[in-house]
């Protein structure tokens, strides 16, 4: 389902610089904080939970559900999180178009990449706690890297998405 990025480059369609991207993901960190907070409040509340491993998996599924319900409401009405709006970005299909459920869903999934292979070499590789963040820290800073990689300056999970960041322009 990843779609063809032309290397034409309309006004609306440029890809803004990696370190404003990485400032809204931060942001974007500190918003969750609060949303996973929430989250598992109500689920501990709701379950009678009284031991983080009771439940767990369970618990897990559901921040995971409402990560996915939060990302994708806002990706498909009107392309922008909070920190996206704060930092005028818009996530947008690969012809500048609103972005749909399916691609929404799919660039969440795909999103997880950032994390997910180096925490999963933890558990099969044995790996010190230690061990696994400078592994994540790495495979982090790798995964940013390939924004240069790309023609249009997107992230390979956007690439696979079929989806693109672009810079909003301050109406005058």
């Amino acid at each position: 389902m990843s779609a063809s990025f032309e290397s034409i480059e309309s006004p609306g369609l440029i890809a803004p610089r990696l370190r404003r991207r990485l400032a809204t993901m931060l942001y974007e960190g500190v918003i969750l904080f609060g949303i996973v907070f929430i989250a598992g409040y109500l689920f501990s509340t709701l379950t009678q939970q009284r031991n983080g491993l009771t439940h767990h998996n369970l618990l897990m599924t559901w921040i995971g559900f409402v990560l996915a319900v939060y990302f994708v409401y806002f990706w498909t009405h009107g392309g922008q999180t909070l920190p996206m709006k704060t930092w005028r970005l818009k996530v947008v299909d690969a012809r500048g178009a609103p972005v749909s459920t399916v691609r929404a869903v799919l660039r969440f999934v795909f999103a997880w990449l950032w994390f997910l292979p180096p925490l999963a070499l933890h558990p099969l590789l044995k790996l010190s706690v230690p061990s696994t963040l400078v592994l994540t820290a790495v495979w982090i800073v790798l995964w940013a890297a390939t924004v240069w990689l790309d023609p249009s300056r997107q992230f390979l999970h956007d690439r696979l998405a079929g989806t693109r960041i672009v810079g909003v322009v301050p109406a005058a």
